[in-house]
């Protein structure tokens, strides 16, 4: 009884691939946005009022960036480290990082992208604070700050963690 509950734990991580399937239909959203907001950035430099109009534009592009690589990080690792490795032929183009990130370090690596995206935010809001509310910037602010330090801790106990595995 106990080696068939075993195996059935075991042999449910695959049901973690429909998830890992659905952020690729994600990302495919993540990359129809991107062309939408390129063709819109066009209309910024051509039409805007300002150069700011601009500038926004291109930070919601390295916005989406952002979360894309996210995604794709999260979708590939994640399925290396959970469900199965993933086999490359010799000629095959392979991720530096392919089979290198544990949890942990995904982790961190997540949290990093998380403050990268919410400074992206931040400097938007700031670059059209004539249209938003001081309370609005605090809580912006105070949020982006909570991102920050909760990375920078989490970086922290992983270096901690991982100082712990080198000493033994």
């Amino acid at each position: 009884m106990e080696r068939l509950i075993e195996r059935t734990l075991y042999a449910s991580r695959w049901l973690l691939v429909p998830m890992y399937l659905c952020l690729a239909i994600v990302l495919i959203a993540f990359t129809v946005r991107f062309g939408v907001e390129v063709v819109h950035m066009f209309d910024y430099a051509l039409f805007g009022e300002s150069e700011a109009d601009l500038i926004l534009a291109a930070l919601s592009l390295v916005d989406l960036t952002l979360v894309g690589s996210l995604v794709v990080m999260v979708m590939i690792s994640g399925y290396e480290n959970f469900v199965s490795r993933i086999e490359l032929g010799e000629d095959d183009e392979k991720l530096s990082w392919l089979g290198k990130l544990d949890s942990g370090t995904l982790k961190v690596k997540v949290a990093a992208s998380i403050v990268a995206i919410s400074s992206i935010h931040l400097l938007k809001s700031f670059m059209d604070a004539d249209k938003v509310s001081n309370d609005k910037l605090m809580w912006l602010v105070i949020i982006h700050l909570t991102f920050v330090i909760s990375a920078v801790l989490m970086g922290w106990l992983d270096k901690l963690s991982f100082a712990g595995k080198a000493k033994d």
